[in-house]
């Protein structure tokens, strides 16, 4: 089946829309096939404000209506908040029944997302939540993988087409550690800061009471050359700074 193919069927949609390369795809379209669709973006502690702005700029340019629905820190529930390893599907349940909600008000019973076929189940909580939710995942279903829509993407002018992944920030935390909106902040702060300094595709981990950083090795020799300016724009945020000397 081709998307196309997909929202002949499928006439009217909402779509939870996170600004990514794959869900950007997606929205377009829909936009372009579908009678009627809206996007839904989940705001909550997990996602910093870059990601937000990136995707109501995408959802202007495709001209496509877009909701914004505000979880804040009401996301970490005690089962998100004590990290277990099953946190993704707690989380993934939370957002996509937030979305349900919005959606069903709206007049929309199909709830599709972004999972594309490079995405496998395996050991993936998340999957698991949007399994028992009957979220439909139209790339998947159609056999796109992500090299194939970042080529896609490119071919219809998205800006997203060369977005590097960007994981939740809960994902920076230990399994096992608690997450608490304080130490989100930190996260996002480090990233934001080294996002102004130049560097992309990265992550700042929680270590201990630090944070080690994982780059790209194209980066490894611009952080080392940078390895003052990096521990003053960080040190406000995180008391110890390492560099973990394997690529990301």
């Amino acid at each position: 089946m081709e998307l196309r193919e997909f929202f002949v069927e499928n006439k009217e949609a909402a779509i939870a829309f996170s600004g990514g390369v794959d869900s950007s795809y997606l929205l377009s379209q829909a936009v372009k096939y579908a009678v009627r669709v809206k996007a839904y973006y989940v705001k909550s502690c997990f996602q910093p404000e870059f990601e937000l702005r990136e995707a109501l700029r995408l959802a202007g340019e495709l001209g496509a209506d877009m909701e914004v629905i505000n979880l804040g820190e009401s996301v970490l529930d005690e089962k998100v908040a004590s990290n277990p390893p099953d946190r993704c599907y707690y989380c993934k349940k939370k957002i996509m029944g937030a979305i349900r909600e919005a959606a069903a008000k709206d007049g929309f019973s199909i709830i599709l997302d972004g999972t594309n076929a490079s995405d496998q189940a395996g050991d993936r909580p998340g999957m698991k939540a949007l399994s028992e939710m009957k979220i439909l995942s139209p790339l998947k279903i159609c056999g796109l993988t992500k090299d194939e829509i970042r080529r896609l993407s490119k071919e219809e002018g998205l800006f997203t087409w060369d977005k590097p992944a960007y994981a939740c920030l809960a994902t920076r935390i230990p399994t096992g550690a608690a997450i608490s909106p304080e130490i989100l902040r930190k996260v996002e702060s480090a990233e934001t800061a080294l996002m102004d300094m130049g560097f992309s595709d990265f992550r700042v981990r929680v270590f201990g009471g630090g944070a080690r950083l994982q780059l790209k090795e194209p980066q490894m020799a611009k952080a080392l050359g940078e390895r003052k300016e990096i521990i003053k724009a960080l040190k406000p945020f995180f008391n110890e700074i390492l560099l973990d000397m394997e690529e990301r």
